[in-house]
C-alpha cells in the first residue's frame, strides 16, 4: 500500500462532524513528522472524492489556505459547517469539541 493509500484509508474513517489534523493523520499513517505529505495527498484529490478530504485542518484549528487549491478552501469550510462544526470569529474550529479520537492503530 502506498503512503498516499494509507493516508486515504485513515482519512476516510473520520466521522461526520469530526476534524483530525494533518499531524494527527501523518501518525497514524505511520509517517511520522511527515504532515505535509498528507496535505500533498489531499491536495491530489478530486474535490468530489468520495475520501473525506475537508475534514483535515491544521494543528492550529484552522484550514490551510492556499492558492494552489483554487478556492477549494472555502468549499471546505462550507462542508465543515454542513456537517455542524462551528467556527469562531478567527475562523477556528475548537479541537476540544471536534477533534476526532482514532481508534486506529
Amino acid at each position: 500500500m502506498s503512503n498516499y493509500d494509507r493516508i486515504y484509508s485513515i482519512v476516510s474513517q473520520i466521522p461526520s462532524g469530526k476534524v483530525a489534523t494533518y499531524g494527527q493523520i501523518a501518525e497514524l499513517a505511520q509517517l511520522y513528522g511527515q504532515a505535509r505529505l498528507v496535505g500533498y495527498a489531499l491536495r491530489r484529490l478530486d474535490p468530489r472524492s468520495p475520501v473525506p478530504w475537508h475534514r483535515v485542518i491544521n494543528a492550529k484549528g484552522e484550514i490551510s489556505y492556499s492558492a494552489l487549491r483554487r478556492g477549494n478552501d472555502y468549499q471546505q469550510r462550507s462542508l465543515l459547517e454542513a456537517e455542524g462544526i462551528e467556527f469562531n470569529r478567527q475562523g477556528k474550529i475548537d479541537l476540544q469539541v471536534y477533534l476526532w479520537r482514532s481508534s486506529v492503530r
